[in-house]
């Protein structure tokens, strides 16, 4: 739910797999996978400041994912088309222009890397329901934003974010637990209400209190000869029990099977930016204050870190490059749903 995504081409054309979600159980093998639906060619899944994304969309992208997961990847999904949409609409309004020998370049390499996987180009079109049109409008907008940022990064933007983020570089990890309230509002259209924010909010705050509360009588069971160590190692024990009970019971989010543990992440390119940062501003065992993201709010336990190595600038530039990029689109939706109208059609089987 809350990890990044490829970009619009990736997502439309279906050429290459979706990512795994981050809070998503492990698929069970067994499990048969869902066909994709056949949408009605004019039925519309939302529209985004009156422009409209096609259920054809969301089935195209919904191929081959599991029946029990469908509800929420078709969620995922649309939401990234919606982001897709602002960005493209943001990009329009900069006056952001690609010639179409540029995206005419682009379909060819295409093609020649389709054809040296041995794969059918027009098959493969086809099979993703989708036509050349289609992808042409696809590549045209995944143009438009590289120009964008190409012209946004300089060597001097570049080297600045790099030296003022280098922990979204040297390799460092942390693995984390958490516990998901959504709100209304929360997911593709991310329109807030004050007052359920403040009741989520209060209410991980409880949360938050009855585990510390737990912890604190745990550990005055200590026979009082506990030294520092051994009082450390029973309050992670506890900490970590503790928050794994109430996200089995209060989470929202599917990882609350596995205690709300979502694994371990990078500071930069797996979860989204409110959760990364608060995770990475925690040491182990130590739970943030409420956090939002457009999924809703968390509370976070932090339960483990590994340390990265100091990073040259020299030696990462295309990383630091792409992920200036992933923060530069996060910014460009932030502001552009703010002002945004986004209407979502009911869900169809």
């Amino acid at each position: 739910m809350f990890r990044a995504f490829p970009g619009m081409l990736a997502v439309a054309v279906c050429l290459t797999a979706l990512p795994a979600f981050a809070q998503s159980p492990p698929a069970n093998p067994a499990a048969p996978a869902a066909p994709v639906a056949v949408a009605n060619n004019n039925a519309v899944a939302a529209t985004v400041n009156g422009q409209p994304i096609s259920e054809m969309a969301v089935q195209r992208a919904l191929k081959g994912i599991a029946a029990a997961q469908r509800n929420q990847v078709r969620e995922e999904i649309l939401n990234l088309l919606i982001d897709n949409a602002l960005v493209e609409q943001y990009l329009q309004q900069m006056r952001v222009e690609i010639a179409e020998a540029d995206v005419a370049k682009r379909l060819e390499e295409i093609k020649a890397e389709a054809k040296k996987e041995n794969k059918d180009f027009e098959a493969k079109l086809q099979e993703s329901q989708l036509t050349v049109d289609e992808l042409r409008g696809f590549i045209r907008a995944d143009l438009r934003w590289e120009s964008f940022c190409a012209k946004q990064a300089d060597e001097a933007k570049l080297k600045a974010y790099f030296d003022a983020n280098k922990e979204m570089f040297d390799g460092s990890q942390v693995r984390a637990r958490h516990i998901l309230l959504a709100v209304p509002g929360s997911g593709a259209t991310h329109v807030s209400d004050p007052k359920a924010d403040a009741e989520a909010a209060a209410k991980l705050q409880g949360f938050k209190r009855q585990i510390e509360a737990e912890i604190a009588a745990g550990l005055a069971k200590l026979p009082p000869e506990a030294d520092n160590l051994a009082r450390e190692k029973e309050r992670a024990r506890l900490t970590e029990g503790s928050f794994a009970t109430m996200a089995k019971k209060e989470s929202a989010c599917p990882s609350k099977e596995m205690g709300g543990d979502v694994g371990w992440f990078g500071r930069a390119g797996a979860m989204v930016e409110p959760f990364s940062r608060a995770a990475y501003a925690c040491k182990p065992h130590q739970i943030t204050d409420p956090v939002k993201t457009q999924f809703g709010y968390h509370l976070i336990l932090v339960t483990e870190r590994k340390p990265g190595k100091e990073p040259k600038y020299e030696d990462i530039k295309p990383e630091v490059k792409n992920i200036y990029g992933e923060k530069l689109r996060e910014a460009v939706v932030i502001m552009m749903r703010q002002r945004a109208k986004i209407e979502i059609a009911a869900a169809r089987p």
